[in-house]
């Protein structure tokens, strides 16, 4: 049975100077942050994962935000093209990792595609058109994954940053998700969960083989999904937060081999 990898990269000292575009600027606490961060990778341990952390730059304030310079299925790893600029500094440590596990695709110019804007749910991909994710990124991701048999699905996204901060999977049907942040006719194959109305940015959650790791900051949704008969790992990343960061943003989690 192959083991599950959590590939993370450090809190870079410059992380204060992050991107942000729906978020107004706060100061980070940057030992704070890097604390947080080692709890979510024990957090990862506890359940099941083996951890490969990535140092960061004192250059590259973004790099904590892995899951957006790859995608990584159980065939081949899509290295992403960041929609933003500052961020593409950070593709070569992390295209060196993921080759060690994967064959390697990468995304050209002039497409873009940030990995926190695709979301694998089975064979369907889900790809948010944002500011940071093109149609041509999008169209070389379906290439790159259609010899695999994967259906790549073009989606809405508003309001919010990336797709997944609108919308994430607990389990093979089951989605949460805020639907005011897409259109959920465009999920219809699968359940949706809603986020607490009062918790617009509880629909990120990370799915960790069969478990569930989840952030203290959205205990009403939390809430709903212990009624529905889920239970969830939680951890502070309240500091993370401030960058525009969540859970998800924070890992590349991928089996170490196929199965």
């Amino acid at each position: 049975m192959a083991g599950l990898i959590a590939i993370t990269r450090d809190v870079s000292p410059s992380i204060v100077d992050c991107e942000l575009t729906h978020l107004a600027r706060e100061p980070i606490d940057v030992e704070r942050a890097r604390a947080q961060h080692s709890e979510y990778e024990r957090a990862l341990e506890r359940l099941g994962c083996t951890v490969m952390r990535l140092p960061a730059g004192s250059d590259l304030p973004d790099s904590v935000f892995i899951e957006d310079i790859a995608i990584v299925f159980d065939e081949v790893a899509v290295v992403a093209r960041p929609g933003a600029v500052s961020r593409r500094a950070e593709i070569a440590d992390v295209a060196a990792a993921v080759s060690r596990h994967r064959p390697v695709v990468h995304i050209a110019a002039p497409g873009t595609i940030d990995g926190g804007d695709v979301l694998a749910a089975g064979r369907s991909v889900f790809v948010g058109r944002t500011t940071r994710t093109n149609d041509e990124g999008i169209e070389q991701l379906r290439t790159a994954l259609a010899p695999c048999g994967y259906c790549v699905r073009p989606v809405a996204v508003r309001g919010c940053l990336h797709l997944k901060s609108a919308i994430t999977q607990i389990d093979d049907r089951t989605l949460l998700a805020n639907r005011r942040w897409i259109l959920e006719e465009e999920f219809a194959d699968f359940d949706l969960i809603d986020v607490d109305t009062a918790e617009p940015m509880g629909a990120n959650i990370v799915r960790v083989g069969p478990n569930l790791l989840y952030a203290t900051a959205f205990p009403r949704t939390l809430d709903l999904l212990q009624g529905r008969g889920y239970a969830a790992v939680t951890i502070d990343v309240s500091e993370i937060a401030k960058a525009e960061g969540a859970l998800t943003c924070c890992s590349l989690i991928f089996q170490s081999s196929r199965s």
